[in-house]
């Protein structure tokens, strides 16, 4: 019955989830880069990343800039590899040690958004190519 509803919107389904998780990058990543990126940085050498403020620049801006490729759909692949690798070194050196739920429950639920669009690709409804 469902299917019935719903099932000729599929094609807006990769949509979607471009819309929704590249909008939790960007309004990450423009928290670090727009008034946070100092404190940003300050925290990445609390938790012994090397290079912090060159790491802390990285970051931010992956996370801003992957975000607006995936609503837009322009290098979808791309952004969800480098933002995928964002999310497993977050987890690795700083969320996985504070346990699922207010740790790395945010990370995973990303990072299987962002696996998903890895392997879909950017959908029908896209602005731009595929990297």
């Amino acid at each position: 019955m469902l299917a019935n509803v719903f099932g000729r919107y599929s094609d807006y389904a990769i949509l979607v989830l471009r819309f929704f998780t590249g909008g939790v990058f960007v309004a990450h990543g423009a928290l670090k880069l727009f008034g946070g990126l100092r404190v940003f940085e300050l925290f990445m050498m609390q938790h012994g990343v090397p290079f912090a403020r060159v790491m802390a620049s990285l970051v931010a801006g992956i996370e801003f800039l992957g975000g607006v490729a995936l609503i837009l759909g322009f290098g979808t692949r791309m952004a969800a590899l480098l933002l995928s690798c964002v999310m497993v070194v977050a987890m690795i050196t700083v969320t996985l040690r504070m346990g699922f739920a207010g740790g790395y429950d945010l990370n995973l639920a990303l990072l299987g958004g962002l696996l998903a669009l890895l392997l879909a690709g950017p959908g029908k409804v896209a602005h731009g190519g595929d990297l």
